[in-house]
């Protein structure tokens, strides 16, 4: 996209005049990206605003709350869940490690729950600290823009109120979408999966990333039956085939119900649950349906194309390298951008926003080796390439390297689960391209190696590397033996 980039110290208007306006920078969403872009535009000395909806749980068009997706109603309050169901499990395996647990073990979901709140209300109320004492005025309201340097706060008590500003900045975040089946008003999203009356005791998932198979493992861990659907082979498209293989064999090790292949075609209410029926004919009954079918840009009341902002066909605001819409003065990062939709991210193009505009110093948010993880039971975490994006991408053989073993932990409890390690190597530059784990603490470990693969590691710097033993860690820089090698250009699976 080619367009004059507007940052501070330029003039906007064209005969020279120096314009007055009320903000140097009024952003529209106070979630994790809008958050860091205020504070650290205001850091560089400029007055900034932001408007946010009012707080609760459960998102809509209207209720949002400072802090936005992550920590009201995604990451955080998942993990929190990730780490009540993880429980159950781990008192099963302390037996073998000599703890005798011979009285009757409860679990009470309405406790986590009510610690949970408790939680995401601790950091919301964090996160509208920071913004104050960063200077950062918060307006709670609904905001949309009404042309290139105005936008429109409407108030709770219905007032609206118009703000001038040299830069409008959306980081409004996205938000849940529904299978449009005869039903889909049964079905919760993961907004509602995640402040639930009552644990169920049948839940019937629907979805094959992130969020279906973190609430497939959270679920089953807590003792409910699971039955998880999804349309292709294998769970996580977009990850790497063999990864995906094994977190499915995981979910099954742990119990959970698996119908690949498989799409819901109707929800009926009955006297004894959800009836869920099936494009092959099954009917199951479930408590709780819950679809985790993706997420869509949260765009449609902004009035973005009224102003003449580009947006793409799922409602995705447009940008260039720079995070800038085709307006110059209105900018976008986040899930708003349906660029990388992680969290940190967010934080990453909302500093290097302020950093463009405000700090003088240009700087392109850099997408390339993000790590990621999925928090399923156990957990996959990622970094780089995949090894069909490798044999894709690579000019040369790409090499592969693994190793399947048991944890120390599990030799001694006899859980059958086993730890799976990856790497994938450039042969013609011993590159290593990407790095796949899925077993307990991957996340953690794939922090670190994620370092490495930044600064552009080498296959020989991991091998001269000490490890830190015992630990599961030391695997990666013990992978001496090629575990296959694959010519360049061979054709990318679609499981």
């Amino acid at each position: 996209m080619a367009r004059k980039m507007l940052i501070d110290g330029e003039k906007g208007n064209p005969n020279g005049e120096e314009t007055h306006y009320d903000f140097d920078l009024f952003v529209i969403g106070a979630g994790s990206g809008g958050v860091r872009a205020s504070r650290f535009s205001a850091q560089y000395g400029a007055k900034v605003g932001i408007c946010e909806l009012p707080f609760h749980p459960v998102s809509s068009e209207v209720i949002g709350g400072v802090g936005g997706t992550c920590v009201i109603r995604g990451c955080v309050p998942k993990k929190i869940l990730v780490y009540g169901a993880s429980f159950g499990p781990e008192l099963q395996d302390a037996r073998s490690f000599g703890w005798e647990l011979n009285e009757r073990l409860d679990f009470d979901w309405k406790k986590l729950l009510h610690k949970k709140t408790e939680e995401i209300l601790r950091l919301n109320g964090i996160y509208k600290r920071l913004l104050a004492n960063s200077g950062v005025k918060l307006f709670e309201g609904e905001g949309k823009v009404v042309g290139p340097n105005e936008v429109e706060v409407t108030q709770l008590d219905g007032t609206k109120i118009g703000y001038s500003a040299k830069h409008i900045l959306i980081a409004t975040g996205s938000r849940a979408q529904r299978l449009p089946i005869p039903g889909q008003e049964l079905a919760i999203t993961s907004d509602e999966a995640l402040s639930l009356e009552e644990l169920p005791k049948r839940a019937v998932v629907l979805g094959a990333g992130y969020i279906a198979v973190e609430f497939a493992s959270i679920w089953r861990g807590m003792g409910a039956t699971v039955d998880l659907f999804y349309r292709k082979e294998l769970p996580l498209r977009g990850f790497d085939d063999e990864m995906r293989a094994v977190v499915a064999r995981n979910l099954e090790g742990r119990g959970i119900n698996l119908h690949p292949n498989t799409n819901l075609t109707e929800l009926v209410r009955t006297e004894d649950g959800i009836k869920v029926r099936t494009d092959h004919g099954e009917e199951l009954m479930a408590d709780v349906v819950l679809f985790a079918t993706g997420r869509a840009p949260n765009t449609k009341r902004l009035n973005l194309e009224a102003v003449g902002v580009e947006l793409d066909k799922i409602g995705a605001v447009k940008v260039d390298e720079y995070s800038q819409t085709n307006v110059p003065s209105i900018w976008a990062i986040g899930d708003a951008t349906n660029r990388m939709n992680l969290t940190p991210v967010a934080l990453m193009e909302g500093g290097y926003f302020a950093k463009t505009v405000f700090g003088g110093e240009p700087t392109k948010p850099d997408h390339t080796n993000v790590p990621s993880a999925v928090f399923c039971i156990p957990p996959l975490s990622v970094v780089g390439l995949s090894e069909e994006q490798a044999t894709e991408q690579a000019n040369g053989d790409v090499l592969v390297f693994t190793s399947t073993f048991n944890p120390m932990k599990n030799t001694i409890s006899g859980r059958q689960e086993k730890t799976f390690m990856k790497l994938v190597v450039d042969s013609e530059t011993d590159k290593v391209l990407g790095a796949s784990m899925c077993g307990p603490d991957a996340p953690e470990i794939m922090q670190g190696i994620a370092i490495a693969l930044k600064c552009g590691a080498t296959k020989a710097q991991f091998d001269s590397t000490v490890g830190i033993h015992p630990s599961a860690a030391e695997e990666f820089v013990t992978l001496r033996s090629v575990t296959r090698r694959i010519a360049a250009g061979k054709p990318k699976t679609n499981l």
